[in-house]
């Protein structure tokens, strides 16, 4: 049990939440023809992870998060193909150490505004990192991308093969460690007091918060694991190209989260597992029309499931709900 001015919440972990776990190393088993796909899945969970962060718990309304994660993945590739470090842990750093401070500096200046000011200045800096790295093509390649991207062998003993395989597990630990630290997060003071910024900033300020830092913290840390999720795209695809910033990224994510759950931690992974694997078959039998099906997914999910993928096993397993104990001490 965690206490702190009146906030009381149990921050145990439960046994439903091992499931994901366990579900991903039983793929790493069962399914090792899959494991690229694997690995892509576990990227976006993290990135996934990160704007929910702000979006679901914050309440800031983004649409140029790709920003940190193109910034990420242009960075590790950067340190490798550029400045010949290999150790993927400083590729990891630099990208981490980059995003945030672009995270910080600009949650500095935007989060003083609101609403449609708000999203048009993410979409803005979204498109300056764009055409940066369009127009830098002695240090990103511009259109044709950053290629000679190496990684030296993690903890100097497990190469990046053909199959995917260390890849996988070095997304997923990763991504463990991304998961507690969002998760203590949650279960903390500063997590319920972002709960309550989002349902009443007014009264937060009424009671002397400190809104605007609040805000700003948790947008760095967010804009953080977004670029550690670009570097680990860049160290497992050993290429970057253009292709991680835009408006598309940041759209596909909120896709995403929409088909999970927005504001439930775990919807960060139901998303993109129900979003990529729907990708990857209807790519297969459908390769012009994908697009419709995903639309389609997308329609029947805010219509009949209100809260996403989540909300409709929330009756069985109400797991997911970690804001809720928040969510009434704010009150």
């Amino acid at each position: 049990m965690m206490h702190g001015g009146g906030y009381t919440v149990d921050a145990r972990i439960r046994w439903p939440e091992w499931l994901p776990w366990i579900a991903a190393l039983a793929g790493f088993f069962l399914l090792p023809e899959y494991l690229s796909l694997g690995a892509r899945i576990l990227i976006y969970i993290l990135f996934a992870l990160s704007l929910d962060l702000i979006l679901g718990y914050a309440g800031i309304i983004t649409l140029g998060h790709s920003a940190f994660f193109g910034l990420g993945a242009y960075v590790a590739g950067i340190v490798s193909a550029k400045l010949g470090i290999t150790d993927a842990f400083v590729q990891m750093a630099a990208a981490a150490a980059a995003a945030g401070l672009l995270g910080a500096l600009t949650g500095a200046v935007i989060l003083r505004t609101r609403a449609l000011t708000l999203l048009m200045l993410t979409l803005a800096i979204t498109s300056i990192i764009l055409e940066i790295a369009n127009k830098a093509t002695w240090l990103t390649g511009g259109a044709d991308g950053l290629s000679g991207v190496v990684v030296a062998p993690i903890l100097g003993a497990f190469r990046f093969d053909l199959f995917g395989r260390t890849a996988f597990l070095y997304c997923l630990a990763v991504l463990f460690l991304g998961w507690l630290l969002a998760r203590r997060l949650i279960y903390s003071p500063f997590g319920a007091m972002l709960t309550g910024i989002r349902e009443n900033t007014q009264r937060m300020h009424a009671i002397g918060a400190p809104v605007y830092w609040r805000l700003v913290g948790v947008y760095t840390l967010s804009a953080v694991m977004a670029g550690v999720a670009g570097a680990l795209l860049t160290q497992t695809n050993q290429f970057v190209g253009l292709n991680v910033l835009g408006f598309e990224p940041s759209g596909e994510l909120l896709v995403m989260l929409i088909l999970g759950g927005v504001g439930r931690l775990y919807g960060a992974f139901i998303g993109p597992v129900a979003y990529l694997i729907a990708q990857d078959l209807l790519a297969k039998q459908f390769p012009e029309y994908w697009y419709l099906g995903i639309g389609l997914l997308l329609v029947a999910v805010v219509l009949f499931a209100r809260g996403g993928i989540l909300g409709l096993i929330d009756k069985w397993m109400p797991f997911s709900k970690p804001a809720a104990s928040a969510k009434a001490s704010a009150r």
